[in-house]
């Protein structure tokens, strides 16, 4: 966690820590991931409900890996924020269309990481040189 990045506000005498939101969930644990409804009599799970949870996770967990917030997922996707929200909840199915958005900027994101990670590494050795 940069600590530069950490801001202070008094409210009502109260001090509070503003910090950016990757760190915050960091710190709180990361927004819990839908449970798995349960199963029925015959031990079978109901379709639509274990497919949204599942669905659910999968998309929360890569957009952690990111460290993309929900907006900002949204925002790449070009869908509302709402939808992510609903969706990352399990309590909505996206279309065929949203579900493509999303794991289209998911996937970007992805491979703009990939990009970043070998200069960043670059830079390092460049600076390590330099001493």
């Amino acid at each position: 966690m940069d600590m530069t990045s950490i801001q202070t506000v008094t409210l009502a005498g109260e001090r509070f820590v503003i910090l950016p939101e990757t760190d915050f969930l960091r710190l709180a644990g990361g927004p819990r991931e839908p449970e798995l409804p349960p199963a029925n009599a015959q031990g079978n799970y109901p379709a639509l409900e274990t497919t949204r949870a599942l669905m659910a996770r999968k998309l929360i967990r890569a957009r952690q890996a990111l460290a993309w917030s929900q907006v900002e997922l949204a925002r790449r996707a070009g869908v509302p924020p709402e939808t992510v929200n609903r969706i990352e909840q399990a309590r909505r199915s996206p279309s065929l269309g949203t579900f493509d958005k999303l794991y289209r900027a998911l996937d970007q994101g992805e491979a703009e990481a990939a990009r970043a990670k070998p200069a960043a590494g670059k830079r390092k050795a460049a600076k390590a040189r330099d001493k």
